[in-house]
């Protein structure tokens, strides 16, 4: 499991690092919080430990840039001991707080607490479009060509997107859950999100973009995922893999 320690103390991240490693934790670090989103999209660790009072965005700004694109657990370790800024960092999104100084056998109980709570369905759903393979799990997306696989690099919120029809294959998906899900209840209405990053994705995913086959419109609705196979599944329907 990859954790993101974002701390602007170097001498708590370098005990955090070395304690978590200990523990078997692969860890990646950031010392403010412009450097933890950036670290975050490029490493997608599975669990986050935020400090509040960072520099270049504090950890409630953090959090709400983090639930823009993934749910992977968020645990705030900070010094603010005020009953408002546990509020405002749970109602952002944080998923558990833990004040400073903090026991080290407190803070593994919490992250071994997160870590029961993450759906175990996301390490292995495999979905295929024609020619396209998807894995969740790896955020990975390969076209399969007759001489070779080439690797199809997707955006953090184009990742959103799929990720949201992926889970929903076969269902419409409204407007208004995707534009919810992904910038949240006050872009409800700006459709023109929608069309952009479906219109890339259809380019990026579909073999004729401008007839699409799997990543459809429903005029006035949403959009809908047809003809995606699963290939692996850890529950979320139940469907089986195929021999």
């Amino acid at each position: 499991m990859k954790i993101l320690i974002a701390d602007d103390d170097p001498q708590l991240l370098r005990a955090l690092r070395i304690t978590l490693t200990a523990k078997g934790y692969s860890v990646v670090t950031a010392s403010d919080g412009a450097d933890a989103i950036s670290t975050a999209i490029d490493e997608h660790p599975d669990l986050y430990l935020l400090d509040l009072g960072m520099p270049h965005f504090d950890g409630v700004e953090v959090i709400q840039a983090l639930r823009g694109w993934t749910q992977a657990p968020i645990l705030v370790v900070s010094g603010r001991t005020g009953a408002p800024d546990k509020v405002d960092a749970l109602d952002a999104g944080a998923d558990d707080y833990v004040t400073k100084p903090f026991s080290v056998e407190e803070l593994l109980a919490r992250i071994r607490a997160l870590t029961r709570r993450v759906p175990q369905d996301e390490e292995v759903m495999v979905v295929r479009l024609g020619d396209v393979t998807i894995d969740l799990a790896a955020r990975s997306v390969v076209r399969h060509l007759p001489s070779a696989r080439r690797q199809i690099r997707l955006t953090p919120t184009e990742w959103q997107v799929i990720d949201t029809l992926v889970r929903h294959r076969g269902k419409l998906v409204s407007r208004r859950t995707l534009l919810t899900r992904i910038w949240g209840t006050e872009h409800v209405d700006d459709t023109g999100y929608l069309r952009l990053y479906i219109s890339q994705l259809r380019k990026k995913l579909e073999d004729d973009p401008s007839s699409p086959r799997h990543l459809l419109t429903e005029p006035g609705m949403g959009y809908r995922l047809e003809d995606a196979v699963l290939e692996r599944s850890g529950g979320i329907d139940g469907a089986a893999s195929p021999p």
